[in-house]
């Protein structure tokens, strides 16, 4: 993708988009002791004026814990799980009152929702909550989203909310995903080490980027960091959605972005995009263990667009059951892609490596000839 289809996509979509995720990190809204009001201002201002010309747009905000520990600060330690959940509780009212103040100034009103992984792990709830939203959106109202952080448990948490709002992308069918940072974009080189190194203002192919290698460490106020803004870039892509990862302490930076001012780093979108349900399994279902395959069978995965057949099986770990979400890899650890097992972790370790003629003779019957479906399988996914 040269200069000019970059741009031009840039322009048309910030032109059109009419639904938007906008995510704001932890290091855009603290301030000294809690939340910083001139950010939450600035921000209401802008998302207000953006909803006024016609768009839906969801904001997923950190900042609760932020927002909380100040008020504990002689009691708080972060290693502690329930010290941060503590801080949570504390800090979401905090954060939700003020955000609820500035929008009423103009006109506007906010709605919270607080999820945890549960809720869109369960199919139910994740169709209960798009028709809420929907709904949110039909009344005029700006939903604000957050992980809710006082209740989860460790196994349970996304880690960042940078992950939440890129499956809240493919909840709501998302045109655009502006993700807000202390940052003023994405750099090819630690600023720290290159302070004038200006931000690069596109990633054309975002599949093709190595970002471990390319990103450092997690800011010192948030769970993610510039690594988890581009893994959830990388997700959203692959539902032909574009990324916009601009600095959220900027005044004005949404509404100039918009208006047309080349500022930020744009994540171009895949040019083909994968169905709503297999983004769903890719990323909402927390895999239960690995089925490692060998490279014969990863040729037919990615090559031929074939199913899983046990034959190319070479080890199974974790134990799971019938149905369960798991990784398909390679046997150095390379990640092939996700599915969903049509035989549990026992039954496989069994018949792997066998051709599908001969599952019935070694479990008594054969309810699929594949391991995983092409079907139920996502290759390639950024997990």
């Amino acid at each position: 993708m040269d200069d000019t289809d970059w741009r031009e996509q840039r322009r048309r979509v910030m032109a059109e988009a009419r639904r938007v995720v906008v995510k704001v990190g932890s290091a855009v809204l603290a301030g000294q002791g809690g939340v910083d009001q001139a950010v939450v201002a600035d921000l209401a201002r802008q998302v207000a004026a953006l909803s006024g010309e016609g768009r839906d747009v969801l904001m997923v905000s950190s900042g609760a814990v932020a927002a909380g520990r100040g008020v504990i600060s002689s009691h708080y330690n972060p290693s502690l799980v329930p010290h941060r959940q503590a801080a949570s509780a504390i800090g979401q009212s905090r954060l939700i009152h003020a955000y609820d103040q500035e929008f009423a100034r103009h006109g506007r009103t906010a709605a919270q929702v607080l999820l945890t992984r549960d809720d869109l792990e369960s199919r139910e709830r994740y169709l209960n909550l798009r028709n809420t939203l929907r709904t949110l959106f039909d009344f005029g109202v700006i939903p604000i989203l957050n992980e809710n952080d006082s209740v989860a448990v460790q196994e349970l948490v996304y880690g960042d909310n940078d992950c939440l709002a890129g499956l809240l992308v493919g909840v709501i069918g998302a045109d655009l995903f502006v993700n807000l940072t202390s940052a003023r974009g994405v750099f090819a080189h630690n600023p720290e080490e290159a302070p004038d190194a200006p931000p690069m203002a596109c990633i054309p192919d975002i599949g093709a980027l190595d970002i471990g290698a390319m990103c450092g460490q997690k800011t010192l106020l948030g769970t993610g960091g510039m690594h988890s803004k581009l893994l959830s870039a990388k997700r959203v892509a692959q539902l032909c959605t574009p990324t916009l990862i601009l600095c959220g302490r900027e005044p004005g930076a949404m509404v100039r972005a918009f208006a047309g001012e080349e500022i930020g780093t744009w994540v171009a979108p895949e040019k083909k995009a994968i169905s709503r349900r297999k983004y769903w399994l890719a990323y909402n279902l927390d895999p239960k263990g690995d089925i490692v395959i060998d490279a014969g069978a990863a040729r037919a995965l990615r090559e031929g667009g074939k199913s899983l057949l046990p034959a190319g099986i070479v080890d199974v770990s974790g134990d799971f059951g019938v149905g369960a979400p798991v990784r398909i890899v390679l046997a150095d650890g390379e990640a092939v892609g996700v599915g969903l097992s049509n035989y549990g972790a026992a039954d496989l370790l069994k018949i792997m490596g066998l051709r599908s003629n001969r599952i019935a003779q070694v479990l008594g019957q054969a309810s699929y000839p594949e391991a995983v479906h092409r079907d139920n399988m996502v290759l390639g996914a950024a997990i």
